[in-house]
């Protein structure tokens, strides 16, 4: 028997495979500080729980619409509506179990062989494997350390030709935290509107922002019609393993999704969905502590990284990973990386598990406590010394 071809396109997420390893060395006995996984280690807020605990109750333990309960998409285009400042119709909105089907379909819904996609890398891998998938052209656009992880206009309009069919953007950025500035979006939006390109913006830490008003492209005049707004739960509201993620998108596009799903999950989990009603409609006050506490590990993280003799670490404007150089210690990331894990029980992840633009780099989450952030970085400085 032998599998499809196009199975050997796709590629992985080595988060889980580090947490596998990382796993295996406790079992053995070993202390490790998890810094790899993409988790907030904040509990779900009580009143969502409650409502799902609710919704359970009631029986909500059926069938759904595939594109998910009227009253969870009302909620989603009125919260996309005010936080973008655009006009969104329930119907254009897809409910999907976690907000990575909504990468998945949308790519493999609009591009097959001869087309190119844009995407940022470093970037989250699963971009570049999806494209992949389907026979399409990765076409990857480097974000710069210097730039504050942006990328360079001039570079990206460069890389744009007459077979770019989609623009993958990211916004606060995993795994370097950077953020793109209005002008930035603008200079994307002009081509998009130009060449009338569909954009795919990942806009799933909208709300883990440190400095500033979060901008969408999609807020830019003539984008409404062209974006995909990627967005879910999992990081605002530490539900990651309810499996809950939405897009917003042309309608015509919404219906096309949509049949992806009845053709993949047929639905969402009906009590996932009712929680989404309560997280959206209800207090936000949990939400803000958390992002207070990560504002505070992150200034505990970079300016513990960049007093390590060997590595450099620009400051994260949102998410909660640092990604720090570590070309200064003579390693390449993959080595260091598991140098870190198997010498000093700090486990990361090479920054080319992102894409060849982030060789000399690893990705840190800082969604752990203080107590251990510091231990961490103790470890760190103790092992990057013995090289």
């Amino acid at each position: 028997m032998k599998l499809a071809k196009r199975m050997s396109r796709l590629g992985t997420e080595t988060a889980f495979e580090v947490l596998a390893r990382a796993k295996a060395l406790e079992a053995q006995g070993r202390e490790v500080i998890h810094l790899e996984i993409g988790e907030p280690d904040f509990d779900t807020p009580a009143n969502i729980k409650r409502a799902a605990i609710k919704a359970l109750a009631e029986g909500q333990t059926h069938y759904t619409p595939s594109a998910g309960i009227p009253e969870l998409r009302e909620a989603i285009a009125e919260e996309v509506s005010r936080t973008r400042g655009i006009e969104v119709n329930p119907n254009q909105v897809v409910v999907t179990p976690g907000a990575k089907p909504i990468m998945f379909f949308s790519i493999l819904a609009l591009c097959e062989p001869g087309d190119e996609v844009i995407y940022p890398n470093p970037g989250f891998p699963i971009y570049e494997s999806m494209i992949n998938f389907t026979g399409a052209k990765p076409v990857p656009l480097p974000l710069l350390m210097e730039k504050g992880f942006r990328f360079d206009v001039d570079e990206f309009k460069e890389l744009v030709s007459p077979h770019t069919k989609l623009i993958i953007i990211n916004s606060p950025h995993n795994p370097t935290g950077g953020v793109l500035t209005k002008e930035d979006l603008e200079a994307i939006a002009e081509v998009a509107i130009e060449r009338d390109v569909i954009v795919l913006s990942d806009e799933i830490y909208s709300h883990i922002l440190y400095e500033g008003e979060f901008a969408s492209i999609s807020s830019v005049p003539g984008m409404p019609e062209r974006t995909i707004i990627l967005d879910g739960f999992s990081k605002t509201y530490a539900m990651t393993g309810w499996r809950l993620g939405y897009g917003v998108m042309p309608q015509w596009l919404a219906a096309e999704i949509a049949k992806l799903m009845v053709n993949s999950n047929s639905c969402t989990a009906a009590f996932a969905q009712y929680a989404g009603v309560e997280a959206l409609k209800g207090p936000k006050d949990e939400v803000k502590e958390m992002v207070n506490a990560f504002r505070r590990r992150r200034d505990v993280i970079v300016t513990g990284l960049n007093a390590i003799p060997g590595i450099r670490c620009v400051e994260p404007k949102g998410a909660f990973y640092a990604f720090p150089n570590i070309e200064g210690t003579g390693m390449g990331s993959k080595a260091f990386a598991d140098y870190l894990l198997e010498e000093a029980g700090v486990a990361t992840l090479s920054g080319a598990s992102f894409g060849e633009y982030g060789e000399g780099f690893l990705r840190l989450s800082y969604a752990n406590s203080l107590e251990n952030i510091q231990k961490a970085l103790e470890r760190i400085e103790e092992a990057a010394a013995k090289l």
